[in-house]
């Protein structure tokens, strides 16, 4: 019979951890996941990788992407006539 005990034990690496899912970015940034669909469709978000059906973002490309939409003085969209 083989002791347990004296076994020692795999760790086992977390290589999601610089990576969120697609539904806590949404959950982050006050967003819906299919806002966050529209986006990758259009190429507008955060770069993304999908495995499998689930869609991952590296925290540190979320974080550039938020610096690359900041502007200095915002402009309002309007619609209609000027």
């Amino acid at each position: 019979m083989k002791d347990m005990q004296n076994d020692p034990v795999e760790e086992v690496p977390d290589l999601l951890a610089d990576w969120i899912s697609r539904e806590q970015l949404a959950r982050a940034l006050d967003l819906t996941t299919d806002t966050l669909s529209r986006w990758e469709a259009r190429r507008q978000g955060p770069p993304c990788t999908r495995i499998g059906r689930k869609i991952f973002y590296r925290r540190a490309a979320i974080q550039e992407w938020i610096r690359a939409q900041e502007q200095a003085h915002p402009v309002r969209k309007t619609r209609g006539r000027p």
